[in-house]
């Protein structure tokens, strides 16, 4: 059986996160994947493109309800049987909806696939974090956000040509295979991470109460609504800056993607060194300065193709350098025991803030111009930004259940 902290004092890193990563991978490019497939989907079930596209706005709605309701749940079960047992039903989903006879049945596999995709992601997380060494939780969990991170410029680039080449339904077989290979990799390497101890249901719901969890995750909530709005919008704002560059947004998501990839390896290595609460800080503020760059750039009148590139990639650093910090933030305030559900109410706030990027950035750009869209941005990460400053505090309503039962969460 493999012992979670085995790694201690070694720079090397386990092969479990790596099976973490791909998990990750797995669930995160299920949201993005069916993207670049929409309109073939749309004409093979004989419906319209606008419904097709709510395929992936049920997705994103299920995962951010599900993640903490099912958290709940699962918190008592060790995390291996929790990763490994979502894992398997998010193969069966990926299998159903690539044998959809219909719409329905498809958007019913998403649903299904999404609730797999919230309480996975929810276990990988608290795993990683009990499984790491002392001094390296940040650096343990920035491999398992690069997962996620890596998804963001592989699935619909990835879904786009097998959608062309091999029809739609061959996107759904790619992610079955994967996930099926990631419950293996679960079921041999996972570190022995037992769950919480059994307790009432009002116990349970402790990080629903706990006001230094709630902030972490508005934290959250607020930084995913002003990055992803301006992510949103990045092709009508590149056109501003740069509008006679050819294949500029291709190129702009590409760096994104490897700046995102960067930013989330670091941000873990930030937290190991400074701690979640000072790396929290470090990437919300640099995350701000460099929206008000991006907004002063469109305001400037430069039209720099070089200079746009460089503005972004930063951008892109801090932007994906979110989930370390946040995630041993909020996992640090609910405590070990409830720490699977804290992640997932943070996971939660993540996804409600994605949601509310693309409507209020419609607002924005329906009243003001696509130019104000970094403007508004930035207002919401200062904001983010002014809430991680305020001084921790506790009720210590979790910390006192975690410390009642520390000898059986202590990692086996």
């Amino acid at each position: 059986m493999t012992t979670a902290r085995s790694t201690a004092g070694s720079s090397r890193l386990p092969g479990w996160l790596y099976v973490l990563f791909l998990t990750l991978l797995a669930t995160a490019t299920d949201e993005f994947i069916i993207a670049g497939v929409l309109p073939r989907i749309a004409g093979d079930l004989g419906v319209s493109v606008s419904a097709a596209g709510q395929l992936v706005t049920v997705f994103a709605v299920v995962y951010a309800l599900g993640a903490p309701t099912l958290a709940v749940v699962c918190e008592r079960f060790a995390r291996r049987t929790v990763t490994a047992a979502g894992l398997a039903l998010f193969v069966v989903a990926n299998v159903a909806a690539a044998l959809a006879p219909g719409y329905w049945w498809l958007l019913a596999a998403r649903v299904v696939a999404a609730l797999c995709a919230a309480v996975v992601t929810a276990a990988a997380f608290a795993t990683a974090a009990a499984g790491a060494p002392k001094d390296a939780q940040g650096r343990y969990l920035g491999v398992v956000t690069a997962g996620m991170t890596a998804a963001l410029f592989t699935g619909v680039p990835v879904g786009s040509w097998l959608g062309g080449a091999f029809g739609w339904r061959a996107t759904f077989w790619l992610i079955a295979a994967v996930g099926a290979l990631a419950t293996v990799g679960v079921l041999a390497t996972a570190p022995a991470v037992p769950g919480g101890e059994p307790a009432p249901l009002r116990r349970r719901l402790a990080p629903l109460r706990e006001a230094a969890v709630l902030r972490v995750v508005a934290v959250t909530f607020l930084a995913a609504s002003g990055g992803l709005m301006f992510y949103t919008y990045l092709g009508a704002y590149a056109a501003e800056v740069a509008s006679d560059s050819y294949g500029l947004l291709s190129f702009l998501l590409f760096l994104v993607g490897a700046a995102g990839l960067a930013g989330a390896l670091l941000a873990g290595r930030a937290t190991d060194a400074w701690g979640p609460r000072r790396g929290l800080r470090l990437v919300l503020g640099g995350h701000a300065l460099m929206l008000a760059t991006a907004a002063a750039l469109v305001f400037s009148g430069v039209h720099s193709t070089a200079v746009l590139a460089v503005v972004i990639g930063c951008w892109a650093v801090f932007a994906w350098g979110l989930n370390p910090p946040v995630q041993g933030s909020v996992l640090a305030a609910a405590g070990p025991e409830a720490g699977m559900t804290a992640s997932a109410l943070n996971i939660s706030g993540l996804y409600l803030g994605t949601g509310v990027a693309g409507a209020l950035g419609g607002a924005v750009v329906g009243t003001a111009g696509v130019r104000y869209v970094p403007v508004a941005a930035t207002a919401l990460l200062l904001c983010s930004f002014a809430l991680a400053l305020l001084p921790a505090r506790s009720t210590g309503r979790i910390k006192r259940s975690a410390a009642a039962a520390a000898p059986r969460a202590a990692v086996k």
